[in-house]
């Protein structure tokens, strides 16, 4: 009798996924005609089911629907699913999988959303590494041997010294503020020259786009300029 219950709730549910991939706990309630979570849980379980991991985990979607990207991610509008489960678990897997470990900005690019108190409390848990690298902290594999082949990965990724400075118009570029703005392309390496500039801005300095461009150049990174206009879609 009760895996019958279950069979009909999970054909309920699958005709609600049938119309759209993603929904809440209220609306698979009223799509089963109960108030128990529970029983919408049970059905989840076998219909097989993700959970998102943004939005508190406050959305569901069937395992079949998903279609995730290189690092196992899946999003709909602002939500976002990963095949990893939790932040936590994403995070974890993302960093110990990176070559030469990841820094917080690289992490919110790829996952979308705020991370930095998830990061501390894994450093706190020990369940990942973090050391500085110039004027960043970069997290790493928590096993000893791991963290430090990503660490040096990670240092060979580094901008050379810069000796010279860079003509802009008006005069040049001091070597402080070349380092400044290699800093933050490495911090941010799909930015445009105008983003790398604002950015910079929005921490304090009183970098210009044109300083910005100039380095771009200078320095053959392949980036757009500050004048282009369009960029290519991500997804």
């Amino acid at each position: 009798m009760f895996t019958t219950a279950v069979d009909a709730h999970r054909v309920r549910l699958e005709k609600v996924f049938e119309r759209k991939d993603v929904a809440r706990l209220p609306e698979l309630r009223r799509a089963l005609g109960v108030r128990s979570r529970t029983t919408v849980f049970f059905a989840l379980k076998a219909a097989g089911y993700c959970t998102s991991y943004s939005h508190a985990g406050g959305y569901y979607t069937l395992r079949r629907i998903p279609k995730f990207d290189e690092h196992g991610l899946w999003f709909r509008g602002e939500v976002r699913f990963s095949k990893h489960g939790t932040l936590r678990a994403t995070i974890v897997v993302l960093v110990c999988e990176a070559p030469a470990g990841r820094t917080h900005d690289e992490l919110e690019e790829v996952l979308g959303l705020r991370v930095h108190d998830t990061l501390r409390s894994l450093v706190e848990a020990h369940a990942l590494g973090r050391e500085p690298v110039q004027s960043v902290y970069v997290y790493l594999d928590p096993d000893a041997e791991r963290a430090a082949a990503q660490l040096e990965k990670r240092r060979r990724k580094l901008p050379a010294p810069v000796q010279e400075a860079v003509p802009i118009a008006g005069g040049t570029l001091d070597a402080p503020r070349i380092i400044e703005i290699l800093l933050a392309v490495v911090h941010a390496p799909r930015a445009d020259a105008r983003a790398i500039a604002a950015r910079l801005r929005t921490a304090g300095s009183t970098v210009g786009d044109e300083q910005v461009e100039a380095v771009f150049a200078r320095y053959d990174l392949g980036k757009k300029t500050a004048r282009s206009r369009s960029r290519p879609s991500r997804r």
